[in-house]
């Protein structure tokens, strides 16, 4: 039995056999060979690897007659690499000696040769792991020929277990057949990780290197809200397995009791709480656990869930499910947050090379350099706003400038609808997302202009600490409980409280328990949080007056270090709600 810790980013705990992702989603089925077939297994190899050859020299020649002998000369060092004695005796010997597949004895001694040129300290060499990396693709493909893997065409239940699943892959995820995903990298607030609450889907990420030693098929258990991965469980760890499942069962059967109740609190304080959705299927959950309307859309998934750019017509559909679907609810459209590690590979073009992904080119700021991908948005949300009740709100706003840039060009489509003579929504309110220092030391400013305000604490979280919210090599220094947080969120409240402006939270800190009774205390009276997590938080809410949120708050404020913050809220939730502390 082995077990694996990393981080929890969406709740659940599952079994069922594993599904080991390789290269490209490649699924490398089986690690060892029976020693009866290792000859055949030897041929297969080498077939493939002729195979591959033999269409690399294709394309030599075929560049060599249309671009001259320079580029071609770049397929001879691949058909170079692809025949080096060194590297096919070692495929050999790990076949031969160690009964080792050959789809994984092609994977584990090509990275092997990858890492050596990766780790030589020359940048030409380590560029050339690329082209290592493109052989073990093509070999790959030669010996899995039609298994290659496909996560939205799966047709038996599986947990995963990658290196990394991008957020593209992960809104393919087929839900019927995935039980739940392990990943070797990633962090709490990662867009993957997003996703995967979005999807109900039961997650740990940040597990380190540990796929080498899984070959596929093996029982595993995937502990969403401990961060645990169990492989080849005995029994003993399967009966705790049971135990759990069955009290997870007996308390989301009565948190269901509490979907058509009010959220308000002892004290008769009504607190709204919204839902964060991803895709337009999700708003029938949000309203199904007594949502009070979307507090958060986020459309980017639109792009990275399919294969062609959408149209002003896909915008349109899906918002207006959404809003059909919620009725008089308010729904808060983020305009695209493409960028940092949500990049869809056909407009990829788009974005110049980044040193630092997350402090680039991302969110409005794209689309103020992207005017016409922008417009095609606004006009299908101002269309779909006659609708429904509407707001629309800018992502990562750092200036004044960028807000008003941004509403310009929402005024100008607006004139064009009109021109049109198309039906439109004239009097949406317009909003930001509070995800920046600089936000925050210009809140008055903001707070002047904009309707209403939403706290994304994700990236807020990320730049206030200067730690890459998806690097599990800092995920210790990634705290929603440090104080500068807190100072940073009583900043916006007050400053909405004077102007009159709604605000909201909207990150993954508004979908934990343990801070609603700190929020509630600071003064916030809105939460959007994701789908299932909405009952675990409308059971805080009625078991808490607003003096005691006050009390909890103050306490809380006090406190120098973010892990002595989090402690004290996981102790105050476990005497609220000891049902919700696992």
């Amino acid at each position: 039995m082995q077990v694996r810790s990393g981080i929890p980013v969406s709740p659940g705990v599952v079994v069922g056999p594993t599904l080991v992702l390789g290269s490209e989603n490649f699924r490398i089925p089986r690690k060892f060979v029976s020693r009866d077939v290792v000859e055949s297994e030897m041929v297969r190899f080498h077939n493939a690897l002729d195979k591959v050859c033999q269409d690399i020299e294709d394309h030599e020649i075929l560049v060599g007659e249309q671009l001259g002998s320079q580029y071609a000369a770049i397929f001879s060092a691949h058909l170079q690499m692809a025949r080096d004695p060194r590297m096919v005796g070692q495929v050999e010997d790990a076949i031969r000696n160690q009964s080792n597949s050959p789809e994984y004895a092609v994977s584990r001694t090509l990275r092997k040769f990858a890492e050596q040129m990766q780790n030589l300290g020359n940048q030409y060499l380590a560029e050339r792991a690329l082209d290592i990396f493109d052989l073990e693709k093509r070999l790959l493909r030669e010996l899995l020929g039609e298994s290659r893997e496909e996560l939205s065409n799966l047709t038996e239940p599986v947990v995963i277990l990658a290196h990394d699943l991008t957020p593209g892959e992960t809104a393919m995820l087929n839900t019927d057949y995935v039980l739940g995903f392990a990943t070797e990298v990633g962090g709490h607030t990662s867009h993957t990780a997003i996703l995967a609450g979005a999807l109900e889907i039961p997650a740990v990420v940040g597990l380190g290197r540990c796929l080498a030693g899984v070959s596929g098929g093996e029982t595993v258990i995937l502990d969403g809200d401990h961060g645990q991965v169990v492989i080849d469980p005995d029994e003993a760890t399967m009966e705790r397995f049971r135990t759990s499942q069955a009290r997870n069962i007996r308390v989301s059967e009565r948190l269901a009791t509490l979907e058509t109740l009010e959220s308000e609190t002892l004290d008769g304080q009504r607190v709204q709480i919204f839902g964060n959705i991803e895709f337009p299927q999700e708003v029938e959950q949000c309203v199904k656990r007594g949502a009070d309307g979307v507090g958060l859309y986020r459309t980017e998934f639109l792009y990275l869930g399919g294969n062609k750019e959408p149209t002003e017509s896909d915008h349109y559909e899906a918002y207006k499910q959404v809003l059909s679907t919620c009725g008089d609810r308010p729904v808060v459209i983020r305009t695209l947050d493409i960028g940092a590690d949500k990049v869809p590979a056909r407009i990829r073009d788009r974005f110049a090379e980044s040193q630092n992904p997350m402090l680039g080119l991302r969110s409005i700021r794209l689309s103020l350099q992207s005017t016409p991908l922008f417009k095609v948005q606004l006009r299908a949300i101002l269309r779909a706003a006659v609708h429904g009740n509407v707001r629309i709100m800018f992502p990562l706003v750092s200036s004044l400038l960028e807000f008003r840039q941004a509403k310009m060009i929402l005024m100008d489509v607006m004139e064009d609808l009109e021109d049109e003579n198309i039906e439109f929504a004239r009097d949406i309110p317009i909003g930001m997302m509070v995800e920046v220092p600089s936000a925050v030391m210009l809140i008055e400013e903001f707070a002047r202009e904009v309707d209403f305000f939403s706290i994304g604490t994700n990236d807020l979280i990320q730049y206030t600490l200067a730690c890459d919210r998806s690097d599990p090599s800092v995920a210790n220094l990634y705290r929603s409980g440090d104080p500068s947080i807190l100072r940073m969120i009583q900043a916006v409240l007050k400053a909405g409280e004077q102007y009159g402006k709604p605000v909201t939270v909207c990150g993954q800190m508004s979908s934990d328990p343990r801070f609603v009774p700190l929020l509630l205390g600071l003064g916030l009276r809105q939460i959007s949080a994701t789908p299932h997590s909405i009952p675990r938080l409308k059971e805080v809410v009625r078991n808490i007056s607003i003096p005691e949120a006050e009390r909890i708050a103050t306490h809380a404020c006090s406190l120098d270090l973010a892990r002595d913050v989090e402690h004290y809220l996981l102790g105050e939730l476990g005497r609220l709600c000891p049902d919700l502390v696992v």
